[in-house]
């Protein structure tokens, strides 16, 4: 299987002295997996629109076991200079819908809902969302792994995001994280048959 998974800094596991994230760890010992991460520090959903296909296609190009996963929101609801979203809800939307409706055409597709950080104004914006980006991913029958809720009650999670820059966890967050992927029965499934 080759695996591109497209995301922020959450995906790219920055903040984690082991360089590992949750993706390192939620992969760990897969030998027949060729893991492409692809996550970038910053990037909003308009950002990941903008550049996952022609990704995903130099990597996957012909082949017939490729398979995608997006995970993205956080930085959509953070603030811009003006204290507005950086991304709207409804241009999130529109960006989730155009991003999963092509993708869910070509491959195999997951998707994998934003995490909270340590700022309560940043949350309620991503626990706006995060049932918004649910219900866009069902429209294309693209299994989601909500996130938010359990993370946002998770001591270690909370604990580990306040401790660093009050947005990304060292390695016992993102091994809580890890842990809630790879329990996803969508998970599960990809790595059992692959």
């Amino acid at each position: 299987m080759r695996l591109c998974v497209f995301g922020d800094s959450f995906v790219n596991g920055t903040g984690d002295p082991a360089r590992l994230g949750w993706l390192g760890r939620a992969s760990a010992g897969a030998r027949e997996i060729t893991l492409y991460n692809l996550g970038i520090r910053g990037d909003t959903s308009a950002d990941i629109r903008r550049r996952w296909q022609s990704e995903a296609q130099s990597r996957l190009a012909g082949r017939d076991d490729g398979r995608l996963i997006f995970a993205f929101g956080v930085n959509d609801c953070c603030p811009d200079d003006t204290g507005a979203r950086r991304v709207a809800i409804d241009g999130t939307l529109d960006n989730a819908t155009a991003i999963l409706g092509d993708a869910s055409a070509r491959w195999p597709t997951l998707m994998i809902g934003p995490p909270p950080i340590a700022d309560d104004s940043v949350n309620a914006r991503i626990a706006e969302l995060e049932p918004a980006l649910a219900a866009a991913a069902a429209r294309f029958a693209v299994p989601y792994c909500d996130v938010f809720a359990a993370l946002r009650a998770d001591a270690v999670w909370m604990r580990d995001v306040a401790a660093w820059d009050g947005a990304h966890p060292g390695a016992a967050g993102y091994t809580a994280l890890a842990r809630l992927v790879t329990a996803w029965p969508a998970w599960r499934a990809w790595f059992s048959t692959s």
